[in-house]
């Protein structure tokens, strides 16, 4: 079964759990510490609450396992809007038209790694994974360093800045979470 179809059927069994007045947001896929789950954020004029179901639709409980779930889930979220500075088609077209206008030394090589950055990229909807962030870091990496070796790295500058806001994240999950956690 696809991903998607795997997100609508998650979806289903989870608008279930909507409290009155509440409505189910959104569910995201993350598969931390080897296992899938699906983290699910219902929205009502009170707030956000959030509920992980497992692979059949029984709420999670494993406080590990869920604040595990939420961080992956934020980290490859933030990875795919950092990577490529933020705008990977932007780029693309920017180093398209350096290459037509001005043909700098390296350049086919910016190509080729913005090209596979694009490619790492999975289309939505995606699963949060480690081997997925990693594949986006090394991607990220590569096309930063075709700009030259002592390129920094704004991707890792992102990550790094991002982790107040990941941690808020998985504060909110812990604090707003539909069932008890242990």
């Amino acid at each position: 079964m696809a991903l998607s179809e795997d997100v609508d059927r998650i979806a289903a069994i989870a608008a279930a759990f909507a409290a009155p007045g509440e409505a189910l947001a959104g569910v995201v896929a993350a598969e931390p510490l080897g296992r899938r789950l699906y983290l699910c954020a219902f929205d009502s004029p009170e707030g956000q609450t959030w509920l992980a179901l497992d692979d059949v639709g029984e709420p999670i409980s494993d406080l590990r396992l869920v604040r595990e779930a939420a961080s992956l889930a934020a980290m490859c979220e933030i990875a795919e809007e950092s990577a490529g500075g933020g705008d990977l088609p932007a780029l693309r077209d920017r180093l398209r038209e350096l290459r037509e206008t001005e043909n700098p030394a390296g350049i086919e090589d910016a190509e080729e790694a913005a090209a596979a950055l694009a490619a790492t990229i999975e289309p939505e909807p995606r699963l949060a994974r480690h081997e997925y962030l990693d594949a986006l870091g090394a991607a990220s990496r590569r096309l930063e360093q075709s700009f030259g070796p002592d390129a920094g790295s704004p991707f890792a500058a992102a990550l790094h800045s991002a982790a107040p806001a990941i941690e808020e994240l998985t504060q909110d999950v812990e604090r707003n979470y539909k069932a008890e956690l242990g």
